[in-house]
């Protein structure tokens, strides 16, 4: 039997990992391009930084992690449905959970950040979620 090298056993998690911080990435060059464009929207400049991250996050995902091979515009709409919706649900745990996990003694300063450490946690659930999601809800295989 050929031994199986690393990078093809664990292929899905590793280019999970390097295009979620590609998609990091993406999130802080939207956002810092239209800081410059306008000054002082924060808001709005996240929420198109949250957008082109989210998009580029759904090609890399569908193309290289998950290698979906749906075709059609309705499965590729359904796809892109399930991709936004499951990421939006994340994205509030995201920004409601620290706030809980703070209040209930999850405290901590890192790095001299405070609440920092519910921050953490919370990051690594949401990396988790969205993993599995993707993999058995937005790009599940379907059965031959």
């Amino acid at each position: 039997m050929k031994p199986i090298g690393l990078y093809q056993k664990h292929r899905e998690v590793i280019s999970y990992l390097f295009f979620g911080a590609a998609t990091t990435l993406v999130n802080w060059v939207i956002y810092a391009l239209t800081i410059r464009l306008w000054p002082g929207r924060l808001t709005l400049c996240n929420a198109l930084a949250w957008l082109g991250a989210v998009a580029f996050a759904y090609v890399a995902n569908k193309l290289i992690v998950f290698q979906s091979h749906e075709s059609g515009l309705r499965a590729i709409l359904k796809e892109l449905a399930l991709f936004f919706g499951t990421r939006g649900l994340t994205g509030l745990v995201e920004i409601f959970l620290p706030v809980l996990l703070y209040r209930i003694g999850m405290d901590q300063e890192i790095l001299g950040i405070e609440g920092f450490l519910s921050k953490v946690v919370v990051s690594a659930i949401i990396i988790v979620s969205n993993f599995f999601l993707s993999k058995f809800l937005v790009f599940k295989k379907q059965a031959p």
